[in-house]
């Protein structure tokens, strides 16, 4: 049975315009694993009908690489006989060659997955893509994508300024993993809050959702898939990393590090036992595979040494705050204490990434669709010694701000929250010339009438102090953040 497949209309559309323009077009795709390249690639073949040839590189030596898209070459152009047995071209320019031919005069789509591992085994192979692409390749009627998992190596073949391939694309895709919102339409029978609890654990990763039994319980997929000596993603975390790193160790202890909330190279260098001055090289590294970031106040002028680093992975995230030093347990099928412990700690963690994670995209949308007075450019956090706000919207050429609360709790939120939130006000002001603000307030579970109350006051009297002025308050919960992330999967009207 075709796996199912959820979003990705901007995507098919790109492939679709890029298709339909009747010229050389040279499509690079590059994503982490398990984020939904192939599918991507695989379902528009399949619902276009176009004629494409698809191929995938397996890790393999360079000579099996070229024998092996040979093969595909050949059956590409002649159906009804089979590839002679061994048979290859001699060399890449020869098979490039023939794909030339068969793009003289007709419209022909070559698309060749995890092209990374044909990098690994002949690093070589992008200078000559280069050549054969000038020379011969942009003057036929071909749609080339080239997709790979590998970030560093994408990196290094065909998005920096130095290499080889740098500016021959039509079009760079980094293929990001799927908004909060197609958890509905994925997991129509789960409640929000059970689609956030996914999100929390498995990101927007296709291959993980499709893993997930919708008929059982949030728990007894977790049990399953992740507490369970024969769990089918236990040695994930692992894989995701050596796709970048051959030796993993130290970079585990520093992941586990960021996972319990040791943000700064001090504190991790604490938790650790790693030396401060090996720690910032190992984050330099893993910022590079786009795990890790490194993330300032977004309110700062300049660059700042309050810093702080994040796991960007929502399952790496979750793996090294709540398994990695389980996996005794689970190897001896110790697992009902972990599953207790995970039940206890998740939802600080939730409130601490995931439901603030969503309430920032629920910024970017709504402004975009002129639900707020403000329109923020950039929307992250912001802090300082004194004070931390968890959604920060900055429109620097208008001068606004949107200053947000979050809250994951079982009851309403009271108003308190809000009080404090105005309070800091002073302490988010970017410099000292006049700011305007917006006030949000996001909690689970709604908010008290104290606090619905506060909300009406500060919209009818509109504080301002000298260097800011109030444009108003709004209050949501996750019913409604939800709704509207739903609502707004598809693009602006």
């Amino acid at each position: 049975m075709e796996p199912k497949f959820v979003g990705r209309r901007a995507e098919l559309a790109l492939l679709d315009r890029l298709w339909s323009e009747q010229k050389a077009h040279f499509l690079v795709l590059y994503g982490r694993r398990r984020v939904g390249k192939t599918q991507l690639l695989t379902r528009w073949i399949r619902s276009t009908g176009h004629r494409v040839l698809y191929w995938m590189a397996d890790p393999d030596s360079a000579e099996a690489h070229l024998r092996q898209f040979s093969r595909a070459i050949y059956s590409f152009a002649n159906p009804k006989l089979p590839a002679p047995e061994n048979f290859s071209y001699d060399t890449w320019d020869q098979a490039w060659e023939q794909i030339a031919a068969l793009a003289e005069t007709e419209r022909l789509g070559v698309f060749i997955d995890e092209f990374t591992y044909v990098m690994e085994a002949d690093p070589s192979i992008t200078g000559r893509l280069q050549r054969i692409w000038d020379h011969r390749l942009e003057q036929t009627n071909i749609f080339l994508a080239i997709s790979g998992s590998h970030l560093g190596m994408m990196q290094r073949g065909f998005l920096a300024y130095q290499a080889p391939l740098w500016g021959r694309s039509s079009f760079q895709l980094h293929l990001n993993p799927l908004p909060f919102g197609e958890t509905h339409t994925y997991f129509p029978g789960y409640s929000a809050e059970d689609r956030v609890q996914i999100y929390t654990i498995f990101g927007g990763i296709p291959y993980y959702w499709r893993l997930i039994d919708p008929s059982k319980t949030i728990a007894e997929n977790i049990g399953s898939l992740l507490l369970s000596t024969a769990a089918p993603i236990e040695g994930e975390a692992r894989l995701l990393l050596q796709d970048f790193l051959s030796d993993i160790h130290n970079y585990v202890a520093i992941l586990r590090a960021i996972a319990h909330s040791q943000n700064t190279p001090k504190d991790i260098e604490k938790f650790s036992g790693i030396l401060n001055v090996h720690v910032s090289q190992y984050l330099k590294i893993l910022n590079e595979t786009g795990y890790v970031t490194r993330s300032q106040p977004v309110t700062a002028r300049k660059a700042t040494r309050m810093g702080r680093y994040y796991i960007q992975d929502p399952f790496l995230r979750f793996y090294f705050r709540f398994l990695a030093s389980r996996r005794t347990q689970v190897a001896l099928g110790e697992t009902s204490q972990a599953w207790r412990e995970i039940e206890r700690h998740l939802p600080d963690f939730i409130g601490q990434f995931t439901w603030e994670e969503i309430c920032r995209e629920w910024v970017l949308r709504a402004a975009n669709r002129e639900r707020l007075p403000v329109y923020p450019d950039q929307v992250e956090s912001a802090w300082t010694k004194d004070a931390q706000v968890d959604v920060v919207g900055v429109n620097s050429m208008e001068r606004q701000l949107v200053l947000g609360e979050c809250k994951w709790t079982s009851e309403p939120e009271k108003a308190d929250v809000l009080e404090k939130l105005v309070s800091r006000t002073e302490l988010m002001i970017p410099d000292d010339r006049p700011w305007t603000v917006y006030y949000l307030g996001f909690s689970k579970n709604g908010w008290t009438k104290p606090a619905v109350e506060f909300a009406r006051t500060i919209q009818s009297r509109l504080p301002a102090s000298s260097t800011w002025r109030c444009m108003g308050m709004s209050l949501l919960d996750l019913k409604q953040v939800d709704e509207d992330l739903i609502a707004w999967l598809g693009p602006v009207a």
